[in-house]
């Protein structure tokens, strides 16, 4: 259930945002903007220079579209806050990405579990300007529309470790390198899950080395089957990520018979959780 009502775009496509929801855009922008250098991955920061995304305004669904259309064939859906199972993969087959056409409140502003505009936005779209990131979504959306509802669950975790949550290796510029790789390193570790590129707190958290800072999460490599045995929870920090070698090999899962890992995984088990149980259980949930 959720407090959010998304707003409906009039006959011409525009959702009319009202001053404040401008104004906590703006702050929620401006904030994460500054978290990125150094943190962010270069596919998607080059989505973002592409998108060109308005600081002072809630951008429009169409200016956006224009953009993911020309790059990769991909468009935004305006949707509810929240869309079951079976209208999210058809979307996805489609190539349309929802989009709930509701923002945060300044109550909110820190956290919230509905995905709202600003993470739709400003944490997925610049990857959708990605083909091989674009590939890949667009195959998960084809698989998940014809997968059992037991099959769907191994593929949300597919969905959290990845369009949500993952990390990739890019490689270092020369400036870079002197300063962060060891020696003879020539990669970092960068973030392209949305769910961490929309959120200040996990996009320090999720690269975090030092435990004199804090919790460090676990970095484990990135395989199907391993990542679809894990579990998650969607309100907490993610105590493991799943590491691409690069962004290519997304491009690749999605020409792999994945719905033979998936059967895999089944067979293997889930691993054992490395979080606390919730209080109270509920059923898993994609959000995009």
């Amino acid at each position: 259930m959720t407090q959010y009502v998304s707003k409906k775009p009039d006959p011409q496509g525009i959702v009319h945002w009202s001053d404040e929801e401008h104004h906590v855009w703006h702050d929620l922008v401006a904030r994460q903007q500054a978290c990125l250098p150094g943190r962010a991955c270069q596919a998607y920061l080059d989505g973002l220079d592409l998108l060109d995304l308005p600081t002072d305004r809630v951008p429009q669904l169409g200016d956006i579209n224009r953009v993911l259309l020309a790059t990769t064939g991909w468009q935004c859906a305006p949707v509810p806050a929240l869309i079951n199972f079976d209208r999210f993969f058809s979307l996805l087959a489609e190539q349309q990405f929802p989009v709930a056409t509701f923002l945060r409140t300044r109550e909110e502003f820190d956290y919230l579990q509905e995905p709202d505009f600003f993470h739709e936005i400003f944490g997925h779209c610049a990857m959708l300007t990605n083909p091989a990131f674009a590939q890949f979504t667009h195959m998960y959306g084809r698989l998940g529309l014809n997968a059992s509802h037991e099959d769907r669950v191994y593929l949300a975790r597919l969905y959290w470790f990845t369009v949500e949550f993952g990390l990739l290796k890019e490689a270092l510029d020369k400036e870079d390198s002197l300063k962060e790789a060891q020696p003879n390193e020539r990669k970092a570790t960068r973030i392209y899950g949305g769910g961490i590129l929309s959120s200040p707190g996990e996009t320090q958290y999720a690269l975090r080395t030092q435990e004199s800072d804090g919790p460090v999460p676990l970095h484990k490599p990135f395989e199907p089957v391993d990542v679809m045995r894990t579990p998650y929870r969607i309100d907490i920090m993610q105590p493991v990520y799943f590491v691409l070698d690069d962004i290519q090999q997304l491009y690749d899962l999605a020409h792999t018979d994945v719905m033979a890992l998936v059967q895999e995984a089944k067979a293997k088990g889930l691993h054992t959780p490395l979080f606390a149980p919730k209080v109270k259980s509920s059923q898993p949930v994609i959000t995009s």
